[in-house]
């Protein structure tokens, strides 16, 4: 796809973002409704695209799994849209508002962002959470995937395409660029008549193309090196299902747990357990922690930098509370970084210390995720402190707008 022909597809995205703006609630809704109905109908047929996705990818790991559709995802993605249909409206909605000394009365209003730029790696899923929160929100999606996921996404795009035609709405509400080269992912993020938001979903090497490339404003996605403590008073028993479920449940997503801090006292007793419970999970551990456990790898300081997205996890022994907040200052990418601990000041120090988008206190980093945390689905997880922190659901694609309403006064 030419820069041009790409800067005409995204001129009609930003004409259908203008209609989106102001359809009815109801009609937003009932967009979602039938992509969530079609998918279940079409299971099949998407399965099978799906498939010919998975047959021409040729790299295992993480990227494979993330790639991968069957009947369980269809049908969360699926549940996802409903519950973003039963989600309140953002839209139109009054944030503050105020009578001044002159007489004027001024309000602010939530109204959509405009168009939403989305570049992501492989993810499906991501095809039809992001185009369900910016349809409820009254924003245009405009998707850049990945080449390994191009079939399952056309697809996918063409029954949301399908669905705001159906409900009288323009089927450029939802597009998806065809060119999936770099040249054009470049391209994409300098859009700026068109892009009012550009988000990507994806590795390091995404995220240094769009701080160096993108001319719009964007919100970064960014990498997660999550971490859990044990605290000297933690339930061992319980805190041992927590890290297994954190690093375990599914290794290759953002909200993984990547290092494991454990307090010194309950170290000889949690890291021997721990290796029970997790025999397919190699650990990397400092010289501390080797004492204990000496069939660990040798950390080095890269692995303790790392977000493995694989059955590795760094360890590390602490002495204290305050070793543990300078470690994951450190090292933490601003992401989710959890407690386990009975000890009430030790868990208000982490909360009010730790600097990230979600501090979790005795339990897994796996639950900070739009649809856990009951938004429906999320656009990605912020790491910035602008706009947006954490993870974005229907009301991080909204921004406000001032409206003053007078009788003929003048300043």
């Amino acid at each position: 796809m030419t820069t041009s022909a790409l800067t005409t597809q995204g001129a009609a995205v930003k004409r259908a973002a203008a209609e989106l703006a102001q359809a009815s609630n109801e009609t937003r809704q009932a967009v979602l409704t039938h992509v969530a109905d079609r998918l279940l109908e079409s299971e099949t047929e998407l399965l099978g695209i799906n498939e010919a996705d998975l047959e021409a990818y040729h790299e295992s790991g993480p990227g494979r799994d993330r790639l991968k559709l069957d009947s369980q995802r269809v049908a969360s993605m699926a549940s996802a849209l409903r519950a973003i249909a039963r989600g309140s409206d953002p839209l139109f909605e009054v944030e503050d508002q105020r009578t001044l000394d002159n007489g004027l009365r001024a309000e602010r209003l939530r109204v959509p962002l405009g168009v939403i730029g989305v570049v992501y790696e492989n993810r499906p899923n991501v095809t039809t959470d992001v185009a369900g929160l910016c349809v409820r929100s009254g924003n245009a999606a405009f998707l850049r995937g990945s080449a390994s996921a191009q079939r399952t996404n056309e697809f996918l795009v063409g029954l949301w395409r399908d669905a705001l035609e159906k409900e009288g709405l323009s089927r450029d509400g939802v597009a998806l660029v065809q060119d999936s080269s770099h040249e054009s992912a470049i391209a994409f993020m300098q859009l700026s008549d068109v892009l009012d938001c550009l988000i990507p979903r994806g590795g390091p090497s995404l995220i240094a193309a769009m701080r160096e490339n993108a001319r719009v404003p964007y919100v970064l996605d960014g990498d997660g090196n999550c971490h859990i403590y044990v605290d000297a008073s933690a339930k061992l028993d319980q805190a041992l299902n927590i890290v297994r479920n954190a690093k375990t449940s599914r290794p290759g997503v953002c909200n993984a747990v990547e290092t494991l801090l454990v307090h010194q006292s309950v170290a000889p007793i949690f890291l021997p357990s721990l290796v029970e419970a997790m025999p397919e999970v190699e650990l990397r551990a400092d010289t501390r922690a080797r004492e204990i456990v000496p069939n660990a790898t040798v950390a080095t300081e890269d692995d303790f930098a790392r977000e493995f997205l694989d059955l590795i996890l760094a360890v590390k022994v602490v002495d204290s509370l305050d070793e543990a907040i300078d470690h994951v200052a450190r090292y933490g990418t601003g992401h989710s970084e959890a407690i386990l601990t009975e000890d009430l000041a030790n868990v208000d120090a982490w909360v009010k210390r730790v600097d990230a988008a979600a501090v979790l206190v005795n339990t897994s980093t796996r639950f900070i995720d739009g649809g856990e945390l009951g938004l429906g689905a999320e656009v990605g997880i912020s790491t910035q402190k602008l706009h947006a922190r954490g993870p974005m659901g229907v009301r991080e694609l909204t921004c406000l707008k001032w409206v003053v309403r007078g009788e003929g006064q003048i300043r």
